[in-house]
């Protein structure tokens, strides 16, 4: 399969936020996918051209379905102007997707505090963040709602270069378990998932060319994923169809030792 699947409404009538949705990245296809399945979706990131640009294309197609707001999730007021933005305009938060994350490639004998900190404040200490001030507003409402991570399968496995980025989606990993145990009173679901390689423009930015032809070698496919093939994972476990999954992370990978 080659193009995304049509959507079968799971996630009609639920209002979902969407960090770093814009673009052409895992993000902008969650929000996509959300929009396909029938939810009511909030873009978000800190990049404010390109998320206008993505508001006025998904406007064309799913007109008041779609809202924006940018937000820097390094800033805790900007998060949780994002929430109460959402509630103000859809009337509540069903669904809170921690797409925004920050990589690089710097050994760990060149790797500066700056470098290191930048990493974790963005993709881990933001993921903290976004699902903080939305499981306020989940519990406020009566409780329900999902929250799904982007993780990393370098939450496992070991990669040169990474470490600062490896480090951050462990925590991630570990976050959304506690997290997890942390609401299920309430009803509330958290869950990640754990992509390996997914093509998309600005990965070039960080590792080469060489490098990811390498690695899609490894996959089992022999390819990297398409973002709507993480997406669609995404929109399974904000559905209903996970309501027994939690604290888990699912691995979306093709790849092999």
């Amino acid at each position: 399969m080659t193009a995304p699947p049509e959507g079968h409404g799971l996630l009609d009538g639920k209002t979902v936020v969407v960090t770093a949705a814009a673009g052409a990245g895992i993000g902008a296809a969650i929000a996509e996918r959300c929009l396909a399945e029938g939810a009511q979706v909030v873009l978000s990131d800190s990049h404010e051209q390109r998320l206008a640009e993505a508001h006025e294309r998904l406007t064309k197609a799913y007109a008041t379905k779609v809202w924006s707001l940018p937000c820097d999730v390094t800033d805790d007021d900007a998060v949780r102007a994002l929430i109460d933005g959402a509630v103000g305009e859809y009337g509540r938060l069903d669904v809170m997707i921690n797409n925004a994350g920050l990589g690089g490639n710097r050994p760990v004998t060149e790797m500066s505090d700056d470098e290191w900190a930048r990493v974790l404040d963005v993709t881990l200490t933001g993921t903290f963040r976004c699902t903080r001030a939305a499981l306020g507003q989940m519990i406020a409402q009566g409780g329900g709602g999902a929250v799904v991570n982007n993780a990393s399968v370098l939450g496992w496995r070991a990669q040169a270069g990474q470490a600062h980025y490896a480090a951050a989606k462990a925590g991630v990993m570990a976050f959304t378990r506690c997290a997890a145990l942390d609401v299920a009173a309430h009803g509330i679901r958290v869950n990640a998932v754990a992509p390996s390689l997914a093509a998309h423009p600005f990965l070039t930015r960080v590792i080469g060319e060489q490098e990811l032809a390498d690695l899609a070698r490894r996959e089992a496919f022999g390819r990297a994923a398409r973002p709507w093939e993480v997406a669609t994972v995404v929109a399974f476990l904000a559905s209903d169809y996970a309501s027994y999954l939690t604290g888990e992370v699912i691995s979306v990978s093709s790849q092999h030792p």
